[in-house]
């Protein structure tokens, strides 16, 4: 839904209200007034409510095309100014070297479009958006190891279907294992206290061997 508003024949000169016309070009509805209330111009008031004339064309012609619109949704799709005519006023103004200068005071008209579209995405949300699948691009992709866990959970079932299939064979390797351990626990045994004697007395028996020899 668009509408348009128009303010004819303002007073001040169109390159003044162009300055407060830039700052709400683009902007929510709300923003905008926001924006216009807060400005310290001449012009801000007059350029308020024909924003405020082209939100209620906007609803108006809504009702009539029986559309629900919600005011806060529109946007101010164009603005711009033109110039007016200038003042009938007959006064001249000094000028250097004797000369004189005739006054010209201009009138502005202003138009304000508003619309309740869609609004285009500007140069920053566009590349923000680039940044964004940049980064999930080359972030790593983690469906891969959530792929292997099921892998290793198939194989400990396999497994474990296997033993239940054949229990003659895993009770023989149960079996096997038993023996083992009882063999490296045989081969671990502590040695006899008359071994330990023996290899002490051999040890003491070196000791005076080379004490002699160290004397000779």
């Amino acid at each position: 839904m668009e509408a348009i508003a128009k303010t004819k024949y303002l007073k001040g000169s169109p390159r003044k209200a162009r300055l407060v016309v830039d700052l709400i070009r683009g902007r929510n509805v709300s923003q905008a007034l926001a924006i216009l209330k807060f400005t310290d111009k001449r012009a801000a008031d007059p350029i308020a409510k024909c924003l405020n004339s082209a939100i209620a064309n906007a609803t108006y012609l809504a009702e009539q095309q029986n559309i629900a619109i919600d005011p806060d949704d529109l946007w101010v799709r164009t603005v711009f100014v033109d110039m007016g005519p200038t003042k009938n006023r007959r006064r001249m103004r000094p000028a250097p070297q004797g000369r004189a200068y005739r006054e010209q005071r201009h009138y502005c008209h202003i138009t304000i479009q508003v619309t309740s579209d869609e609004a285009p995405k500007t140069e920053k949300e566009l590349k923000a958006e680039a940044a964004k699948a940049k980064k999930a691009a080359a972030a790593p992709k983690p469906e891969k190891k959530k792929a292997a866990a099921p892998k290793a959970k198939k194989d400990t079932k396999k497994a474990k279907a296997e033993e239940i299939e054949n229990p003659e064979q895993a009770a023989e390797q149960q079996d096997a294992k038993i023996t083992s351990e009882a063999a490296d626990a045989k081969d671990a045994k502590t040695q006899n206290p008359e071994e330990l004697n023996e290899t002490k007395q051999a040890d003491e028996k070196q000791l005076d061997e080379n004490e002699q020899l160290e004397r000779q």
